[in-house]
């Protein structure tokens, strides 16, 4: 049991400690400021080798080149959007995390919304034709039953008895 629980105790400590040894000692800069800046930016930039992290939280060697040359940029005296800029002209749109809003990723940031539209539209239109269905069904007129067929009906409820 203690074994176990152990063992689990180790696994979760690794799990959490993971991403805060992702930017090693000898990355950060003197300077707090810059390296506010920097871990920023890192933040914002997607590892190509992970594809699902910002370099910020990985540990592969790519991420911390990507790092460093955020970095290296920033002493230099790029601005945030410089260092950005320059990024996506060597890696392309898909190093950033979040995408800019630009003509060729309308469909990216429009396609949330119409898909959320188009199911409300669904539900309302498969509700509506279920409540007309159901309103036809009760509305419809019950037909009077002739005197033979009173007469019929009246001698099988007879014969019951």
């Amino acid at each position: 049991m203690f074994r176990s629980f152990l063992s689990c105790l180790i696994l979760a400590f690794g799990l959490v400690a993971s991403p805060a040894l992702a930017v090693a000692p000898d990355e950060i800069l003197d300077d707090p400021a810059l390296e506010a800046r920097a871990r920023a930016l890192s933040a914002e930039l997607r590892c190509m080798v992970c594809q699902n992290q910002s370099i910020d939280d990985s540990d592969a060697p790519l991420a911390k080149d990507l790092r460093v040359l955020v970095r290296e940029r920033l002493v230099a005296g790029d601005s945030d959007g410089q260092v950005i800029d320059y990024l996506v002209s060597r890696y392309g749109e898909f190093v950033l995390l979040k995408p800019r809003f630009a003509w060729h990723t309308l469909v990216l940031w429009a396609a949330g919304p119409l898909a959320l539209i188009a199911g409300l539209i669904a539900i309302f239109m498969a509700l509506r034709g279920r409540s007309a269905r159901l309103a036809g069904a009760q509305s419809e007129p019950v037909a009077k039953l002739s005197e033979e067929e009173e007469h019929r009906l009246q001698a099988l409820l007879d014969k019951d008895d």
